[in-house]
């Protein structure tokens, strides 16, 4: 396990700011998923996938750009049948290795992942995870517990939504509970998912909402093991996207196919990783300016924390604690 450190911030800065280009290389890398979570617009785009010599070719082409982390996920990672030797190969190159995951996989997988640094598990509820992934949430823990074992840290990632807004108390006494570090953020709702979806799992319940916010900034101060900063966490409180975002700049997106987006709001495709790496990047630099220049903004989890980091947030920059 490798966790973010002052060195490695160091890095990624010198990458962000001085020679501008991204330091986090986020690879949707397959088009299929194990769960067929309503919420979730990935799982419904089938499509094609990059084969293994295309990805380990990528990955070359991204340690010589200077990227320092590789991260996989959507639609879900360890339904790819390759991907031990895929980490293995970028963790060969000296890049940070990390999934994001449901975790249905993990009991039967998670000895396989001995090049990983980083794994994230996708924990929404406790009473409400049936409901809301339809899977019983048992299974997932039996999954974290096996990757534990394996020596794996792990951090719970919780998207917050009118239908888990009460039992965020619980979900962080459960990952105390089980030596997991927790981050939540609140559901976006995407155009790709039907109205009659997001009426159901919008949050309502505002002063429910609010109270429960402030009440993970409490515990946040008390020393739980909740890696959002403060600053993030007194954002989604108020559900305003209050910063400059600088996705676009520090992470590069590319989906199951090697086309290269803007982000996980803008999934346009601008470029395709066939024709180099940097080139993708380079060709694709005017469009996603554009892009972002007419966002209305986002509140992803990884969007802000990183774009606070580049900005040198004071507390972001000291306690950062994930890539």
């Amino acid at each position: 396990m490798r966790s973010f450190s002052p060195r490695m911030a160091a890095q990624a800065l010198w990458q962000m700011r001085v020679r501008r280009r991204p330091f986090v290389l986020s690879h949707g890398i397959n088009a299929r998923c194990n769960m067929n979570c309503r919420f979730c617009e990935y799982w419904k785009k089938p499509g094609k996938e990059m084969s293994t010599p295309q990805i380990l070719k990528m990955l070359d082409e991204a340690q010589e750009f200077g990227i320092g982390v590789y991260n996989a996920w959507t639609a879900e990672p360890l339904l790819r049948e390759d991907l031990p030797e895929i980490l293995q190969h970028a963790k060969s190159l000296g890049l940070t290795t990390s999934i994001i995951t449901n975790g249905l996989l993990l009991l039967k997988r998670a000895k396989e992942l001995q090049d990983l640094d980083l794994l994230s598990v996708s924990v929404d509820g406790i009473k409400s995870y049936k409901q809301l992934r339809g899977i019983d949430l048992q299974d997932v823990l039996d999954g974290i517990r096996e990757a534990q074992q394996a020596g794996h840290e792990i951090l719970m990632n919780c998207v917050i939504s009118g239908k888990n807004v009460a039992e965020l108390d619980d979900l962080v006494a459960l990952a105390e509970s089980m030596g997991c570090r927790i981050s939540f953020e609140p559901m976006h709702e995407s155009s790709g998912i039907e109205e009659r979806v997001w009426s159901s799992l919008r949050i309502q319940n505002i002063p429910a909402y609010e109270l429960a916010i402030d009440r993970l900034i409490e515990l946040k101060k008390s020393g739980a093991p909740i890696i959002n900063s403060v600053t993030y966490l007194k954002m989604i409180r108020e559900m305003e996207p209050r910063f400059n975002c600088h996705a676009s700049e520090i992470i590069l997106h590319v989906a199951a196919d090697g086309s290269v987006g803007c982000c996980r709001v803008h999934q346009l495709p601008l470029a395709n990783v066939s024709e180099g790496l940097e080139k993708a990047w380079q060709s694709s630099q005017e469009k996603r300016c554009q892009i972002v220049a007419g966002c209305e903004g986002c509140l992803f989890f990884g969007y802000v924390e990183n774009s606070l980091l580049f900005d040198f947030v004071p507390e972001v920059l000291a306690h950062y604690e994930w890539i």
